[in-house]
């Protein structure tokens, strides 16, 4: 176990180094000159220049690269072009809504559609199977930012149940903070709650086929035993992984979420870094944004042991 996971953490440094290569290389290869959008549209060749001189774009590309990661190495993401700011500062102003809405929206759809999985599942062929399908094929096709835009309409212009917009921090008051994530977090779990529950009952409806749920139930245990302790306990694995690529596939979600409900996380963030082509910016949420990816996969890796003892690294 230990040596898996040490191959695991050491795996993840080619990965980040990839990724930062990649960034790197994408964002100067991009139209825009970060300068002349500070300097703004009256300013003159002679002004921007000393702005790309002050900011160092006018070094070769691969020192700009050399500096860039030399100082990545010691934990400094550099300093943001349009916020003037140490790009560690954002993150950490930015992290806690991003943080809380992803919590929020992974805990609505994991509650929500494992029953629904496991349920329909159970009752195959029958009109919850059939709707759950239907919900799972329009859950994937309707963009978030359409749906967004009509629970806003509904919930928050026609019922006033919530804000349309805005975010409030937990030290502003639990309820305050939570009024204002609850709309965008069932937005952004319906794509995953659609996902999930279809994968749970594809498992489930496969493990209700094997023998020791036909011995279980010739015992005489309670459905509900076979459903959850036998069937669900063996289908686990393959849930666990699409949570996993849930979480992952959220990093996406949250930046049109965050973008829609006005909500100053990570992902506004980074929408409005490249709109100012704020290089250190992208490239810093970005590796964090990698960072996170890898130690899911890495976490649900360690989950199998969990769920399926005959599983050992």
């Amino acid at each position: 176990m230990y040596a898996f996971l040490a191959r695991r953490l050491l795996s993840t440094i080619p990965v980040l180094l990839i990724v930062a290569v990649l960034v790197f290389m994408l964002l100067r290869l991009t139209p825009g000159d970060p300068a002349a959008i500070i300097a703004g549209d009256a300013a003159s060749v002679d002004q921007i220049t000393a702005i790309r001189t002050e900011l160092g774009l006018n070094e070769p590309i691969p020192v700009q690269f050399a500096i860039w990661f030399g100082n990545l190495v010691t934990g400094d993401l550099g300093q943001s072009f349009y916020y003037k700011s140490k790009v560690t500062t954002l993150i950490g102003q930015r992290i806690e809504p991003t943080l809380s809405l992803a919590a929020l929206t992974i805990m609505i759809s994991v509650a929500v559609a494992v029953p629904l999985g496991v349920l329909a599942a159970w009752r195959f062929g029958g009109w919850f199977d059939r709707s759950l399908m239907g919900f799972s094929v329009l859950g994937f096709s309707v963009p978030i930012f359409v749906l967004a835009y009509l629970l806003i309409w509904a919930a928050s212009l026609k019922l006033g149940w919530f804000p349309v917009q805005g975010y409030k921090r937990i030290a502003d008051g639990f309820w305050p903070y939570l009024h204002h994530l609850i709309l965008p977090a069932i937005t952004l779990s319906v794509i995953y709650i659609a996902l999930i529950a279809r994968v749970t009952r594809a498992s489930v409806l496969e493990t209700l086929g094997e023998d020791y749920i036909r011995t279980a139930r010739a015992k005489g245990l309670p459905e509900s035993r076979v459903l959850i302790r036998h069937a669900l306990a063996n289908a686990a694995v393959p849930i666990a992984t699409i949570i996993g690529i849930g979480i992952a596939l959220l990093i996406g979600g949250v930046v049109v979420t965050e973008s829609v409900f006005a909500i100053p996380g990570l992902g506004r963030l980074t929408v409005d870094a490249v709109l100012a082509r704020d290089f250190p910016t992208v490239q810093g949420v970005i590796l964090l944004f990698s960072f996170v990816y890898v130690g899911v996969n890495l976490l649900v890796d360690l989950s199998y042991v969990f769920f399926d003892p005959r599983i050992r690294y």
